[in-house]
């Protein structure tokens, strides 16, 4: 009973956008058996501020589509401002394990950059244990190229959170879908959240310099890096979002570059979310 109370909460405590679809029942069955440990992770006190984006970016649907249960083994990928790491730390701490999977220090453009990565990665435990209360022993991190031989193979799930605009746009995301691929078990999933740009789109806008790519374009690229489409949900969608910003989606809430009057109060933008299982 406590588990359909808590989906119950989490299917209603933020509220839908304008267009914005509900979670599939696939997501709605997997919130039924998972909405107690959802609900403990994105209610904790450590959350507070982040809190206020669940709104738009609708945590325990999206961990729902993505299907990560509270015992996997889970890559986050380029970590960054780690707002999916204090999700994911407190969802997977207890049954778990969160791993922060850095960029390839190979595609670093020199030694300086390099050292920036290995030591952003030596730092993930202790963050992660640091607002999780957890024991920094509980929590990895490795640059993509030097996850030991033994985990390859290991991981249920990785995530890749707004993120493949970067690697279009540094030429590396072929090298980096294929390292992923290979740490997945041969069931392993690949969930991508990407902020979306109009389907008709020219290709000098959506090749990532603005932050957008079209999603037929990133379903092209993850499926011809050994990877098969299991599923898209609307769930992180925002029809409100023009995607056609001249210095692209930093002109966006949250970061609001230019401070466009216009753009405040619309929300994120608009976001593909995707599923991916490992092919044979």
């Amino acid at each position: 009973m406590r588990r359909l109370i808590a989906a119950a909460l989490l299917l209603t405590a933020a509220p839908a956008l304008a267009g914005q679809a509900a979670p599939t029942p696939q997501s709605a069955a997997f919130l039924r058996q998972h909405g107690e440990a959802m609900s403990g992770a994105i209610n904790h006190p450590s959350r507070k501020e982040d809190r206020a984006r669940d709104a738009y970016r609708h945590p325990a649907e999206t961990l729902a589509f993505w299907q990560i249960a509270p015992d996997m083994t889970v890559g986050e990928y380029a970590p960054g401002g780690q707002w999916f790491s204090r999700l994911l730390g407190h969802y997977l701490g207890g049954e778990g394990q969160l791993v922060g999977l850095f960029f390839s220090s190979s595609i670093a453009p020199d030694d300086a950059a390099k050292a920036r990565l290995s030591a952003a990665a030596a730092k993930f435990p202790a963050d992660v244990a640091g607002f999780t209360g957890l024991a920094a022993d509980r929590f990895r991190a490795y640059t993509l190229d030097s996850v030991p031989a033994d985990q390859k193979g290991t991981f249920d799930r990785i995530i890749v959170p707004r993120m493949m605009h970067n690697l279009v746009q540094r030429g590396v995301a072929d090298s980096e879908l294929l390292a992923m691929r290979a740490l997945l078990k041969d069931d392993g999933m690949l969930g991508i959240e990407q902020h979306r740009a109009k389907a008709d789109a020219p290709f000098s806008y959506a090749n990532g310099s603005k932050g957008y790519m079209r999603q037929k374009d990133v379903i092209a690229l993850v499926e011809a890096h050994g990877f098969e489409l299991v599923g898209t949900s609307e769930i992180n969608a925002n029809p409100r979002d023009t995607a056609n910003h001249a210095e692209g989606v930093w002109e966006m809430p949250p970061v609001l570059r230019t401070k466009r009057e216009d753009l405040k109060g619309l929300g994120e933008s608009d976001r593909m979310t995707l599923l991916f299982r490992k092919r044979p």
